[in-house]
């Protein structure tokens, strides 16, 4: 029986992330691009939210779940940085292509702007060390992740707003609702986010027992059905999105910042809602601890992110560095029985970058040296 249930759970979750993404992508016309891309990428992984907010709670009430807590952030993370970012890169080269423009060498220039998305990873990645040496995860580590995040969102509030995206940019549907004028639309996004919310709800739990019956029924792990399957159908409409960006070159810059800034949303206001729901299943004040399986996930998924934040660091994004993430994604995703010799690849590829940016700091443009630029010409306004 909950083998079938996978039958409308999968497309609710699919369908209630559309929903949610359609409302998210209106909202961004209501305020300034930088902070519209923090809040629709927070959105956007509502379904994500609530299928590990199921796990966490259901792991309090049945230990033999435990495992899972990391299952679906790690996958989601990977999914991200392996796949979602590469597939921005490839889609804007293709259309590129397509549009006549020259096929050498091309690379996505972010905005000094993006400074600020690029840069918040870096905190939340060395304080998930320390949650990855220590083993476990507490309510404070909750709280520390999450000032982490609205410090974020403080800095991009104080960033100038630019000019608002024509409505011609966006999808058939969101392009429809913002035809309206206030309050039909607001109307409109309201009615998305609500029903997209009414039906994660009432999808998410069987969702998640529906993943583990088709797991044992063809006898593939829990964890790494839970891990790949369950992000990749709560962030087709996110790729789906990023995917109508790309192709239009120019929109390639702000896609790919969009996974920057979910994948900050995850490492950060996620993780830190876990504590909270697994205290509230267990009906008292407790923590996750994790096992040597999920401390592997845990450290191939942090090096992951740190390799692409020095990637994004540089300000821009090549094909070198696209395909490198694809691949390297790709081996793990083929060969899981090879992950941990994939984080010693990534470890030693991380360390020559990393001496590579200090080396040129000074050389050339880099994030840090755009915000600090971009700090001073706040405060001389100030």
């Amino acid at each position: 029986m909950e083998t079938l249930n996978a039958l409308w759970t999968f497309p609710a979750i699919v369908f209630s992330a559309m929903l949610i993404t359609w409302a998210a992508e209106c909202g961004q016309f209501f305020i300034s691009q930088g902070l519209a891309l923090a809040v629709l990428a927070w959105i956007q992984t509502l379904p994500e939210f609530a299928v590990e907010g199921v796990i966490a709670f259901t792991a309090a009430k049945d230990p033999s779940k435990m495992h899972l807590i990391t299952a679906n952030y790690t996958g989601s993370l990977r999914l991200f940085v392996g796949l979602g970012w590469p597939m921005v890169y490839f889609v804007a080269l293709f259309f590129r292509k397509i549009k006549g423009k020259k096929t050498g060498p091309w690379v996505i220039e972010l905005e000094d702007e993006h400074a600020i998305a690029v840069l918040s990873l870096l905190p939340a990645l060395l304080y998930f060390l320390v949650i990855y040496f220590k083993g476990t995860l507490k309510i404070f580590d909750g709280l520390v992740l999450s000032a982490i995040y609205f410090a974020y969102l403080y800095l991009l509030s104080k960033m100038p707003p630019h000019d608002k995206e024509e409505i011609g940019d966006l999808g058939r549907i969101p392009k429809y609702v913002m035809q309206f004028k206030p309050p039909v639309n607001i109307v409109w996004i309201t009615g998305f986010f609500i029903l997209g919310a009414v039906i994660l709800y009432f999808s998410a739990y069987p969702f998640l027992n529906s993943m583990l019956a088709i797991a044992v029924s063809i006898g593939v792990s829990q964890f790494v059905f839970v891990q790949w399957v369950a992000p990749f159908l709560s962030e087709f409409p996110e790729k789906l999105s990023a995917f109508h960006w790309a192709r239009k070159v120019n929109k390639a810059p702000m896609a790919l910042i969009n996974f920057v800034s979910s994948s900050i949303n995850q490492w950060t206001i996620l993780v830190a809602m876990i504590p909270v729901i697994y205290s509230l299943g267990m009906g008292k004040i407790a923590y996750v601890v994790f096992d040597e399986h999920q401390k592997v996930e845990i450290l191939l998924t942090i090096i992951q992110s740190y390799l692409g934040f020095l990637f994004l660091a540089s300000m821009d994004f090549n094909f070198f560095e696209a395909a490198a993430l694809f691949i390297l994604w790709l081996v793990q995703f083929l060969l899981p029985g090879i992950r941990e010799e994939i984080i010693w690849v990534y470890g030693a590829w991380a360390l020559i970058e990393t001496f590579r940016m200090i080396k040129n700091f000074k050389k050339k443009k880099n994030a840090f040296q755009v915000f600090l630029r971009l700090s001073k010409e706040y405060w001389k306004k100030k």
